[in-house]
């Protein structure tokens, strides 16, 4: 291996000889690349093989490419690239290939070789690259995606990366994707090849060329594409998919009204091809010969438009009376209510017709729980209280079991400042499961809090931790605690705490809190430290390493503690602390005793 190693070294000698002859590196900086070259050598040459070495091996000569390039910037010295520059990557490639054949199956290994080849090497040694990560990784689509994009793309030859689609749908002739590349790339040529010929007939260059034929120029190629790939992938999703990209390409007009006829004549039983035609309509423009210029002129022409695409989808709710259908109007009308318009006309129209649809929607049941939600988060957001009530009061008809939309009517009711939420919270929880109320109780005590009295949202926090258990009533007492000390101070605070104190289960933030309110006190009492440490430690001493060395500081820190305590609790948490947590928190008391803490 040695010999391997030093041969190795002994190829690199003329470049770095070069390196230093032409003043990019001093002779110092040669010797170190040589043992830095000779550690990565020996790794890759023994016995058992690592990918990180190799992957160490290629990142050490990249650094080493991009460091001399900035070099040669730097002095404006350009030659000797083929004894320098060229020998480094033709090494790593051969490093590549030897990782790539041991780790055949690391997608990623392969792709920092694709970007490596991109960045340093010839485009036909990169086209090499692809052939054989293809030969491997023939079942990955994006792979092929992606070689056919770099052959159209940077090698411009498409008929390289045309063979290579033909390829992989060999592979995966099931594959909407490579459908929808191989399409795109179609039309692609054929636009690149139109620009080519107007450059010709500009230059008055009578040119022979195949592939100038009118066919071809119209996208005859695409059109056969899609033929097939629509007669093998059903479905108006895959359909849509190839309109919109048809319509990037202006020239493909005739192509786009074939696949526009064809999507409406094969899916008509589909949401989404209605949901299509309907949104279309935004984009045709009017029929006048003269634009709207005033602000208002434009205002009512996009209502036009909006009720033209109205009438679509009301001719869609009466073919396909589903919910699917409903959520597709719905949606629409949601997205133009929310889209910003200075206009009080346009605003108007939208919340009215918004308004009128889920009414329709809502009277035959078919919108599903989310979407009253998110049309009263928008009604909320936009103030109309009203009608957000409308719709959280319909949603708690229909889905009197969902929490979300209890909380969301009765968020609108706190906001439009009702008489009666009391009441209301009260019959929220009749119809809820316990498991689902907390939110409810929340939001219920923070309301209080602003509009009742002390003792009105006490006892709403009684109520609740009576109703609300488990994990659930943590959270609750660490809320109960936090009012306590707003509302009424540390000695509130105290007796809350008190009369929880025995109420399992706790967080530790619970027993912090107190720690820190105590500690906020003028005349802070150390013996309610200890006392709130040593319940904290009771709950949670087996786990919580810090605990115990917020203790010991506090002992060491305070005014009134008392350091001699330290070595009591140290031992106390050596038998407490259990596993990891105890490795921890040696390490914790290590570095405080020699003052890094």
């Amino acid at each position: 291996m040695a010999e391997i190693i030093q041969e190795r070294i002994e190829d690199r000698l003329p470049e770095l000889e070069q390196l230093e002859r032409i003043g990019l590196f001093s002779h110092a900086e040669i010797k170190a690349i040589i043992k830095k070259a000779s550690d990565l050598e020996y790794k890759i040459q023994r016995r058992t093989l690592f990918k990180e070495d190799f992957i160490n091996y290629v990142q050490y000569e990249i650094n080493l490419l991009e460091l001399i390039q900035r070099r040669r910037t730097r002095i404006g010295y350009s030659f000797k690239k083929d004894e320098i520059e060229n020998s480094i990557v033709h090494r790593v490639q051969g490093v590549f290939q030897r990782a790539s054949a041991k780790w055949k199956d690391d997608v990623q290994l392969w792709l920092s070789y694709v970007a490596f080849c991109k960045k340093w090497a010839t485009k036909t040694q990169l086209s090499k690259v692809f052939s054989a990560m293809l030969a491997i990784h023939s079942n990955k689509p994006a792979l092929w995606i992606m070689a056919a994009k770099w052959e159209m793309e940077d090698r411009l030859s498409s008929e390289s990366a045309r063979q290579l689609f033909l390829r992989a749908l060999r592979f995966h002739p099931e594959c909407p994707k490579l459908y929808k590349e191989y399409f795109r790339m179609e039309l692609m040529h054929a636009e690149k090849l139109r620009k080519e010929k107007e450059e010709f007939e500009k230059a008055s260059m009578d040119v022979e060329n195949p592939d100038y034929s009118e066919e071809i120029l119209k996208g005859e190629l695409a059109w056969i594409i899609y033929k097939n790939s629509v007669s093998i992938i059903k479905g108006a999703e895959f359909h849509v998919s190839l309109l919109s990209i048809a319509q990037l390409f202006d020239f493909a007009k005739d192509l786009q009204k074939e696949i526009y006829d064809d999507l409406q004549a094969l899916h008509t039983d589909d949401p989404l091809t209605w949901d299509y035609v309907a949104r279309r309509e935004l984009e045709i423009e009017s029929q006048t010969e003269e634009q709207p210029t005033t602000k208002q002129a434009k205002a009512v022409e996009v209502g036009r438009k909006e009720e033209r695409c109205c009438a679509v989808y009301e001719e869609a709710v009466k073919t396909l009376p589903t919910e699917a259908m409903w959520k597709c109007y719905i949606t629409f009308c949601l997205e133009r209510f929310t889209k910003k318009s200075n206009s009080g006309f346009l605003r108007g129209k939208r919340l009215e017709r918004t308004m009128t649809v889920f009414r329709k929607a809502h009277e035959l049941k078919l919108l599903s729980e989310c979407q009253y939600k998110q049309l009263s988060v928008s009604l909320l957001r936009y103030n109309f209280l009203r009608e957000a009530l409308e719709v959280a009061v319909a949603g708690t008809e229909l889905f009197r079991d969902s929490g979300t939309m209890w909380q969301l009517k009765l968020q609108v009711l706190i906001e439009s400042n009702s008489p009666d939420l009391a009441m209301l919270f009260e019959e929220a929880f009749v119809h809820l499961k316990p498991q689902v109320c907390l939110p409810l109780w929340i939001s219920w005590a923070e309301w209080s809090e602003g509009a009742k009295s002390q003792e009105d949202t006490e006892a709403v926090f009684k109520k609740a931790l009576l109703a609300v258990i488990g994990a659930d009533s943590v959270t609750l007492k660490n809320k109960y605690l936090d009012w306590a000390y707003r509302s009424g101070g540390y000695k509130k605070a105290r007796a809350v705490f008190k009369s929880l104190q025995e109420s399992r289960p706790f967080s530790v933030d619970f027993f912090r809190k107190m720690i820190q309110f105590e500690k906020e006190q003028e005349s802070c009492n150390m013996a309610n430290i200890r006392e709130y440490y040593e319940r904290a430690l009771r709950e949670f001493g087996s786990a919580d390493s810090d605990l115990w060395m917020d203790y010991m500081k506090e002992e060491l820190n305070h005014p009134l503690g008392r350091p001699e305590n330290c070595g009591q609790i140290y031992w106390r948490a050596m038998k407490m602390l259990q596993g990891e947590s105890a490795e921890a928190f040696v390490a914790k008391h290590a570095m405080h005793q020699t003052g890094h803490l």
